[in-house]
């Protein structure tokens, strides 16, 4: 998976953020966050589903059973992150939402999963509900 997101990352910063092929026409971020064992800084190209002045992200791992890394990694930071936005580098504010814990999931994830076609196809290959995480930019 890293070289294939090494891959995406490059031409991200390349193109200023606008991807072509599978992510045409979808926003996506690039989420920093520190490796919570490592320490190193760590990059994930994520697909961003505009909501408000908000980005909603899915921790969906392409319907792995498992939750991706990046989510624990963010999980253990305890404060703000930096996100690649286009050509921007910008610290953001996150917030995880998990379902059958926040009364939002529903909306934020039916967010996510309009914006995101293949969502539905992620869904068949787990019983797991995926974890949403909100990212706003900070002011």
């Amino acid at each position: 998976m890293a070289s294939f997101n090494d891959s995406v990352i490059e031409d991200f910063r390349a193109k200023d953020g606008v991807l072509g092929g599978h992510w045409e026409g979808k926003k996506t971020l690039l989420l920093h966050v520190p490796g919570r064992k490592s320490g190193r800084d760590l990059v994930n190209p994520l697909v961003a589903a505009p909501d408000g002045d908000s980005y909603i992200v899915c921790g969906s791992a392409g319907g792995a059973p498992a939750e991706p890394q990046w989510l624990a990694n963010l999980e253990a930071t305890s404060g703000p992150v930096t996100i690649e936005l286009g050509a921007d580098t910008v610290p953001a504010d996150f917030r995880v939402v998990r379902p059958g814990r926040d009364d939002d999931w529903d909306r934020l994830y039916g967010v996510w999963r309009a914006y995101w076609p293949d969502a539905a196809d992620y869904e068949t290959k787990t019983d797991r509900k995926f974890p949403v995480v909100v990212i706003t930019v900070n002011a």
